[in-house]
């Protein structure tokens, strides 16, 4: 009888602490999808305008970004204050009926920008410069450098899924 009372107590502590523990096997996890593109084709007749508008291929790839992004639910899009990004951004969000957020890649928080964006499907508009090295902030890996100039049609993708990041570079042309 004294090893029964023993062995009954633990066994209510071990039933009691198993059924106080969280059930997480039906809790949904967050997911938020950021996806990065740079600008599309800027003029380039005039070297000396630090802020070019898109030239002709520039603006039917951002109609093709649109297009590309038309089944996503996006819930934000954000770009770079200058007329290449904004231009790139435009057919997007007019079509999502969603106004541009500009930020600045040179003073952006990463951490700030996943919070306020937890749960989100977010689109990115930036420069050769600034997209990877954001993209690997986000990541939290050096994976991707700066992209060539001739690159317009890379999308980078990043999943975060409970906060753990996941990531692809697509080829769009």
């Amino acid at each position: 009888m004294r090893t029964i009372k023993p062995l009954i107590a633990l066994a209510i502590l071990i039933v009691g602490s198993i059924s106080c523990k969280k059930d997480t096997k039906n809790v949904e996890p967050i997911v938020s999808t950021f996806y990065f593109i740079r600008h599309a084709e800027k003029d380039r007749t005039d070297p000396e305008n630090p802020d070019p508008e898109l030239n002709q291929d520039g603006l039917n790839r951002a109609i093709k970004w649109a297009e590309v992004f038309d089944p996503i639910p996006l819930d934000v899009i954000y770009s770079t204050n200058y007329e290449r990004t904004s231009m790139t951004a435009a057919p997007t969000s007019v079509k999502k009926n969603i106004d541009i957020k500009y930020y600045d890649p040179r003073t952006l928080d990463i951490e700030a920008l996943k919070l306020e964006n937890d749960g989100k499907n977010v689109l990115v508009v930036g420069h050769s410069n600034t997209t990877p090295v954001l993209v690997n902030k986000m990541i939290g890996v050096e994976k991707y450098e700066q992209m060539d100039d001739n690159d317009n049609s890379s999308l980078f993708i990043v999943r975060l899924i409970d906060g753990v990041p996941t990531d692809i570079r697509l080829k769009m042309d």
